[in-house]
Parts: structure tokens; C-alpha cells; sequence
């Protein structure tokens, strides 16, 4: 009985040192040292130690199980999207605030939020029907310069000033934030709808 007893204390205690790193002396916790071996085989000691390694584990895996939940919340919120605030001005003068996210185009952007932004060409640059004016010239500048494919379309524009773009090709980034686009009163879209101008 006194060798099985003397192991189990051997095995619990090899547990402990595992899941705290905790030396044998640590683990008795009543001055253990050569000559008190004794005290770490009384059954009062053995039943303590695997209480507390119960309890110790259950605090391991509370403390793994909340680390995991924080890291979790930490990397959902690292994944949300950075947005900008974007204002749309219909033709009518009423204004629609929305936020878009970062990467997204003016055109997906006015889509996801029921503004009437055409876009009959899904963006493929081949129409000028997502035209819209950048309403304040410093945010204008701080857009790439247009393409050639952009600025051909943009012949086409109806209403066409020194600030419009494809709303296609105006890329949300963080300069951006708080840019006003006005929606023009009318488009043209030649292009998509096959129209060929009769000769005169």
C-alpha cells in the first residue's frame, strides 16, 4: 500500500511539474526537504495535491479558453474594414452619407447603398453612364490620374466639368474621407445600348 501510495505522489507530482513548472518543494508547500519525505505520503497531502491539481488544471484551461476568446475578438476586429465617409449628391440636391470601406469604387459603393449611380458597364470602362463630379478640387488631386481608356469614356459624359470621373475608377482610401460627389442630371451610355447616331 505505502509503494502504491508512493507512486501516485510520484505521478501527481510529475503532473504538477508539468502543467506549472513548479519544482517538487513548491508542490508540497510545507518546507518538503529530505527529511520530511514522509509528510509527501500521507494520504491528507495526497488528496490535497490532487485537489489542487484538479483545481489548477481547471483554471489552465479557464485562462487557455479566455486567451483563446480574446485573440478571437482581437483578430475579428483587426479583419473589419477600415471605411471613409463618402457623400453623394443626387441630382434633386439631397445628400446621402454612407461609409465605404477601403478598396471598394465609388460605383459598388453607390450600389450597396441604393444610390442611383448607373454603371452600365460593370466597370469594364466601356461606358460613362457611372460619371460623377468631384465636388471639392482638393479631394480631385488627390485621386490618380485618369486613364486614357477613362478619359475617352469621359467625353461621352453628360455634364462633364474639371473634376468629373468614373465613379468606376474613384478607389475609397483614407485621403479621401469626407469627399463629396455630385451625381449628374443625365447620362449617355452610346456604347451599351448599341445606339448609332443617324447621319446628318
Amino acid at each position: 500500500m505505502l509503494n502504491l501510495n508512493s507512486r501516485l505522489t510520484r505521478v501527481a507530482i510529475s503532473i504538477a511539474k508539468s502543467l506549472f513548472t513548479r519544482d517538487y518543494t513548491s508542490i508540497c508547500r510545507a518546507g518538503y526537504t529530505p527529511s520530511t519525505r514522509n509528510y509527501c505520503l500521507q494520504p491528507s497531502f495526497q488528496q490535497n495535491l490532487l485537489t489542487n491539481l484538479y483545481k489548477g488544471a481547471m483554471f489552465e484551461k479557464h485562462n487557455f479558453l479566455s486567451t483563446t476568446a480574446s485573440n478571437n475578438a482581437a483578430e475579428s476586429g483587426s479583419q473589419e474594414k477600415e471605411t471613409i465617409s463618402v457623400t453623394f449628391v443626387d441630382k434633386d440636391g439631397e445628400e446621402h452619407l454612407i461609409k465605404v470601406p477601403i478598396g471598394m469604387s465609388m460605383l459598388e459603393a453607390a450600389h450597396e447603398n441604393d444610390i442611383e449611380l448607373e454603371g452600365a458597364c460593370e466597370g469594364s470602362l466601356a461606358c460613362s453612364t457611372c460619371h460623377v463630379i468631384v465636388m471639392d478640387v482638393e479631394y480631385y488631386n488627390k485621386l490618380e490620374d485618369p486613364t486614357d481608356e477613362e478619359n475617352d469614356m469621359l467625353d461621352l459624359a453628360f455634364g462633364l466639368s474639371e473634376t468629373s470621373r468614373l465613379g468606376c475608377q474613384v478607389i475609397a482610401k483614407p485621403e479621401l474621407d469626407g469627399v463629396r460627389l455630385a451625381l449628374p442630371a443625365a447620362t449617355r451610355n452610346f456604347a451599351v445600348d448599341g445606339y448609332v447616331p443617324k447621319p446628318h
